[in-house]
């Protein structure tokens, strides 16, 4: 009989890792649900997810619970008429209005945090990440590399990252080669 253990998808990674001023870290999604509203069905959508603190979000915008249930939800804007929430189950009422898939088990989530977050991930991700252009809170779709990615700015000098899987040992090589890169600049500079 097999003996099957349950990991997280940067288990054995060698994560965290601090280089320069910078840290990338495990950053583990928890439960995520996609949510995919139906033609017509976005304003249902945010009535059903009123109950969480939440609401759809509108395209590039991730939200936190509000009041006191919220508990660590939200909800990330994830491609068109899509949407990722997070850290809890879908309410009820929310699958007459929407497909719903369990995801958690399909993505990595890292966490990237430090002064030089931008610098690094300028090396890698096709996007103006700079405060300015992507503020706190703003969400894309994009590319690390070669590999699809989702990101989003969380604090001032945060980045939360998330990539398939399958594709999580390759995001952390990639962007330890970045954080390497990017030390070794700023010794010489």
């Amino acid at each position: 009989m097999a003996d099957l253990t349950v990991t997280e998808a940067t288990d054995g990674l060698g994560l965290p890792l601090a280089m320069g001023d910078c840290i990338l870290s495990a950053q583990a999604p928890g439960t995520a649900w996609l949510i995919a509203p139906y033609p017509g069905r976005r304003a249902a959508c945010s009535a059903a997810l009123a109950p969480l603190g939440l609401s759809f979000p509108a395209p590039g915008q991730g939200l936190a619970g509000q009041g006191l249930a919220a508990g660590g939800r939200r909800i990330v804007w994830a491609g068109r008429d899509q949407a990722f929430l997070f850290g809890a189950a879908p309410p009820e009422g929310l699958a007459e209005h929407a497909a719903l898939t369990d995801q958690s088990d399909g993505w990595a989530g890292l966490r990237l945090q430090g002064p030089d977050a931008e610098a690094v991930l300028a090396r890698l991700v096709p996007l103006d990440l700079r405060i300015g252009a992507f503020p706190e809170d703003h969400v894309a779709r994009s590319l690390l590399g070669h590999m699809p990615l989702l990101i989003q700015r969380t604090g001032p000098e945060t980045f939360a990252l998330m990539t398939y899987r399958s594709m999580a040992g390759s995001a952390v090589q990639e962007i330890g080669h970045a954080l390497k890169a990017v030390a070794a600049r700023r010794r010489l500079g």
